[in-house]
């Protein structure tokens, strides 16, 4: 298994590095997408591994990953501003979810060929004036009924069948700003979420939801991943992009964290993690403004990737 490392960036197009982030190489146009286009959402297809869908502020796109060439999809999702998120259910490779912004779902159901407007009715523009977004879909692994839709100032989406209806939750939220989503299932589910304001976790589905404190100076949080190991890890920084960055963890679901060791000056609020079953133990992490990190022991102890790049958006590896 050779890892590869896939990272989207924020108007600097796809980068790829074949040995663990040592060297970085930024995807050029000629491979049939603009290089300088925002890359927003990842989604690898469980059927076809080789299948890496990109949502970006140029469309939709396929990479061929042996072949390292982009295929346009057209979509409705063109109309929109961005698409934002992605995610392909894992108990159907033909049901692929869609959020862009302004904040809209979108459904296909032959693998990301076709696609139709779900009827969710998020307000666009919010009283501040900012766009709203869909920032990440969940599917539930062992129900396939269950997923959830987080929205920047929007709250959060449920679907009890299979994401065909959706409804919003609210009830416990202090932030309308959702920013990630993790679902845990260790004797019953949990699912997490990451705002503004800090973690909330949710014993009935996101029906309700509870503030769980970390010790930190802000709570301004971005991702929530568990890793293979069965450990939760946040992102936390001081707003987007934040002037400093930090990585917790936690080995009880979320009722303790700990700080995790990132070396030297965290510059920006840190944002994605990137975890992968089939090396439990690699793990990668990136900061808003371009720093990446890498663990190769779970999460215990971390090295610095020389080369820095722009906005980071998403980060994923895949084995080759």
């Amino acid at each position: 298994m050779t890892p590869q490392l896939y990272v989207a960036s924020n108007g600097l197009g796809l980068w790829t590095s074949d040995d663990l982030g040592e060297t970085l190489i930024r995807m050029g146009s000629r491979a049939g997408m603009y290089s300088g286009y925002q890359i927003w959402a990842l989604a690898v297809d469980p059927s076809d591994p080789n299948s890496l869908l990109l949502g970006t502020n140029g469309g939709l796109y396929r990479l061929d990953r042996r072949e390292k060439t982009f295929t346009h999809i057209p979509s409705p999702m063109n109309a929109r501003f961005k698409i934002t998120a992605l995610a392909f259910s894992p108990h159907n490779p033909n049901v692929v979810i869609a959020g862009t912004q302004f904040a809209a779902l979108y459904r296909s159901d032959d693998h990301g060929r076709n696609w139709r407007h779900l009827d969710v009715i998020v307000p666009e523009i919010c009283a501040n004036m900012a766009q709203s977004r869909f920032t990440q879909i969940l599917f539930d692994p062992k129900d396939q009924q269950l997923a959830w839709a987080g929205v920047e100032l929007g709250n959060i989406w449920h679907t009890t069948d299979g994401g065909t209806s959706w409804h919003n939750l609210t009830k416990g939220l202090t932030s309308e700003d959702i920013h990630g989503l993790a679902v845990v299932h260790n004797g019953s589910r949990k699912v997490f979420a990451t705002t503004d304001n800090g973690v909330h976790v949710s014993d009935d589905d996101g029906e309700s939801w509870q503030v769980q404190a970390f010790d930190s100076p802000k709570p301004y949080t971005r991702a929530v991943v568990q890793s293979p190991g069965g450990d939760l890890f946040i992102t936390n920084g001081d707003g987007p992009p934040g002037s400093w960055g930090r990585l917790y963890r936690s080995s009880d679901l979320g009722r303790h964290w700990q700080r995790a060791p990132l070396p030297g000056d965290v510059e920006s609020s840190m944002w994605s993690i990137a975890v992968n079953p089939a090396d439990p133990k690699l793990m990668f992490a990136s900061s808003s403004l371009g720093q990446i990190y890498r663990s190769t022991d779970g999460g215990e102890s971390w090295s610095a990737l020389k080369r820095r790049l722009g906005e980071i958006r998403h980060v994923m590896w895949l084995p080759s």
